[in-house]
């Protein structure tokens, strides 16, 4: 097997990307759910560009999220990942590519913010909300596709389209909900999935 893949390693490009990230969430209409958007940035494996079959690996990191509105609550859900997309690569010549694969995501952080829309407001629903963290599932698995093109040298543009797998949140334990009270308003009582639009550009390095 060393000897059969060696060539690709030794011909490996690497390289870094950065772009913006737009993304909702499913069945989500008991919080009115509306897209959001975010960035994303890292670095990336490619195997040559000059044959017709090839793959990349990536590790990104993604911040992503939604926008909610609840009654008089609305507010933002920020959800910073740690990505690891792996896509397979057919090369339609060396200026334009389509992907297709699979993505694999881990939970670093997630914060929440909410405010009143009434002048009056109602205690404990505006500002930031402490344990958002309880809420949420730690690991994320997404199917995905796209298209990159290679206009000039080492420049690639890219966007691609990772449906989730996974639920979005998980269910807190009881010390949780008894600490906060209630369910937050940015929390649906439904099986939420989110869905993440990417657009980027990066510079790959190599032959």
């Amino acid at each position: 097997m060393l000897i059969i893949i060696s060539p690709a390693i030794v011909n490996a490009q690497l390289g870094l990307k950065a772009g913006l990230n737009f993304t909702n969430v499913t069945n989500v209409s008991s919080v009115n759910n509306q897209s959001s958007s975010g960035f994303n940035a890292g670095i990336f494996y490619s195997t040559p560009y000059n044959k017709v079959l090839g793959s990349k690996t990536e590790l990104v990191f993604s911040r992503q999220g939604y926008n909610y509105e609840t009654g008089a609550v609305t507010g933002k859900v920020n959800l910073d990942y740690i990505m690891l997309p792996t896509y397979m690569c057919i090369n339609i010549t060396k200026y334009f590519q389509i992907q297709l694969g699979m993505q694999f995501g881990y939970l670093m952080n997630a914060n929440a913010d909410s405010a009143n829309k009434n002048s009056a407001g109602i205690p404990g629903t505006s500002g930031s909300i402490n344990g958002a963290m309880s809420f949420y599932n730690r690991f994320s698995y997404s199917i995905g596709g796209g298209v990159e093109v290679h206009p000039y040298k080492g420049m690639l543009v890219g966007a691609r389209l990772n449906v989730s797998l996974t639920n979005l949140y998980k269910m807190p334990d009881m010390n949780t909900l008894t600490t906060m009270n209630t369910q937050p308003s940015y929390i649906p009582e439904v099986n939420i999935k989110s869905n993440l639009l990417q657009i980027y550009i990066g510079w790959k390095f190599g032959h």
